[in-house]
């Protein structure tokens, strides 16, 4: 057994080196380092006096948990968990809307109503990742100040086919038609066919005359997305 002060010391005081490696509970590694130090170093301080004894062991113990603490390595992975998107197996379907307003028009008062509803009897289209969406059927109806209907028709994407590409056609639904004004002899309305769940649509403008005819080309002002020549033709 090996000490770091001889028993015959002038102090009388005995330092087991294996009784610091088990109050220090350094590894088995570490304290056969340990151990050889002392055995080379314990001719050297059985000639220092007490207090400088003390001192390099507090030394030698320190240097020993630095190594040790050095020696770990420390786990920087990152774990995260992985997001698993869901995919709805329903058709996704608009909302129910409806819009109803009185309106100054040529003279006289006039009511406005919209309907949206989704209709499962249309063609579903598809997104890029296969979702079905469920198109729209629009009820437009003009009513006098009587009670009696001046213009009622039903409106679905197939009648605006001829101000859309190829993409909208087949990918797109009719999203929307509102009441925007009432402008010398025609009521102005905005409508869009769009591809469901994006910011991505081509505007349109309908136009109705005093007589009952309609109107309908592409908004220019509002579509950046598919420039195409202004065409206005009644439907």
């Amino acid at each position: 057994m090996f000490g770091l002060v001889s028993p015959h010391s002038e102090t009388g005081m005995v330092l087991n080196s294996k009784e610091i490696l088990r109050t220090t509970k350094i590894s088995r590694r570490d304290g056969g380092i340990f151990l050889f130090f002392s055995y080379l170093c314990g001719g050297i301080l059985n000639e220092m006096t007490m207090s400088t004894k003390i001192v390099c062991v507090a030394l030698l113990v320190l240097t020993i948990g630095l190594t040790a603490c050095g020696g770990k390595k420390k786990n920087e992975d990152i774990i995260t968990q992985r997001v698993v998107e869901v995919q709805s197996n329903e058709p996704v379907r608009m909302q129910e809307y409806h819009d109803e307003r009185n309106v100054n028009w040529i003279g006289k008062r006039y009511r406005v109503t919209v309907d949206r509803q989704p209709c499962d009897t249309l063609p579903m289209v598809k997104d890029e990742r296969g979702q079905k969406f469920v198109d729209n059927v629009f009820q437009v109806t003009v009513s006098r100040a009587d009670g009696s209907v001046f213009f009622n028709r039903k409106f679905v994407k197939s009648n605006f086919s001829q101000y859309v590409n190829d993409d909208y056609r087949q990918t797109g639904i009719l999203e929307g038609i509102v009441f925007d004004k009432a402008d010398g002899d025609w009521l102005v309305f905005g409508a869009s066919v769009g591809h469901p769940q994006t910011d991505e649509y081509i505007p349109l403008v309908i136009r109705l005359s005093r007589m009952g005819v309609l109107e309908v080309r592409q908004d220019q002002e509002m579509d950046t997305t598919n420039p195409q020549q202004d065409q206005e033709e009644e439907i």
